[in-house]
């Protein structure tokens, strides 16, 4: 959960400061950090602050993940005092790749599911995306053609459509070693949903990881997501929530 991808998309890079993992160049900065930080009181805020500050430097905003689990207690409430603010909760989920692989519902008529590799399939999923959540999302585009560009093996992006048009997206993030890989993405535009689109991605993807010999699947899902995923097997161990500090608008 609290890695990073061995080789980062061009002008993505990784730095160290203490016990975080601070991720620079993305559209927005991530810092992560291990279950225990290993620093408490003055110590933490003045690594909280750095991190901040880091960023408002570059004029971009971060995002700092954080688990349920996470030591010491008062990270969040740290946070927070420095200016962070909490985004949705997110269920941590675990399931058998191989179990999951058997759940893939009929598709609706004219839906049709494809791996794709283009970068002009990963701007029209940005654009599916932006609809869904009213927002600019042309980020992810680029987000998903450097990681595909950077590392294709790690990285597996599909798409389902009907009449040509993107209508759900998701992609399978693998990590060499660990026995894992991650479930991301699964935004459905508004008419498409409830028809099995989302379940089919998810089996359609533990296919391949299961023929990459993967054992599980991780998934950080939203609350509209987790009970799909609870009743085709996955099981909860924590929950996630991103912590954003932006700059001050104007």
């Amino acid at each position: 959960m609290r890695g990073a991808p061995p080789a980062p998309p061009a002008g993505v890079t990784y730095e160290q400061d203490g016990p975080l993992l601070r991720i620079v160049g993305q559209f927005r900065g991530f810092v992560s950090g291990p279950r225990d930080l290993g620093v408490d009181g003055d110590a933490l805020d003045r690594l909280i602050a750095r991190q901040r500050d880091f960023f408002a430097g570059r004029g971009e905003a971060v995002e700092w993940k954080t688990r349920a689990h996470d030591i010491p207690a008062d990270l969040t409430d740290r946070l927070r005092a420095a200016g962070f603010v909490p985004e949705e909760r997110e269920t941590v989920l675990v399931g058998r790749a191989a179990d999951m692989a058997g759940h893939a519902p009929a598709l609706p008529d004219g839906v049709t599911l494809r791996r794709v590799t283009a970068d002009a399939d990963m701007r029209r999923i940005a654009a599916m995306e932006s609809a869904v959540w009213e927002d600019d999302w042309n980020w992810l585009a680029e987000d998903l053609i450097g990681r595909v560009a950077a590392a294709p093996d790690e990285i597996a992006v599909y798409v389902a459509e009907a009449d040509g048009e993107v209508v759900c997206a998701a992609w399978l993030a693998f990590r060499a070693g660990t026995g894992f890989a991650s479930l991301w993405g699964g935004s459905t535009l508004a008419a498409w949903r409830r028809k099995g689109i989302y379940r089919a991605l998810v089996a359609e993807r533990a296919r391949l990881a299961a023929a990459r010999d993967v054992t599980y699947l991780h998934v950080d899902a939203s609350d509209d997501s987790a009970p799909i995923l609870r009743r085709l097997g996955f099981h909860a161990v924590t929950t996630t929530t991103p912590y954003v500090w932006s700059p001050p608008a104007g």
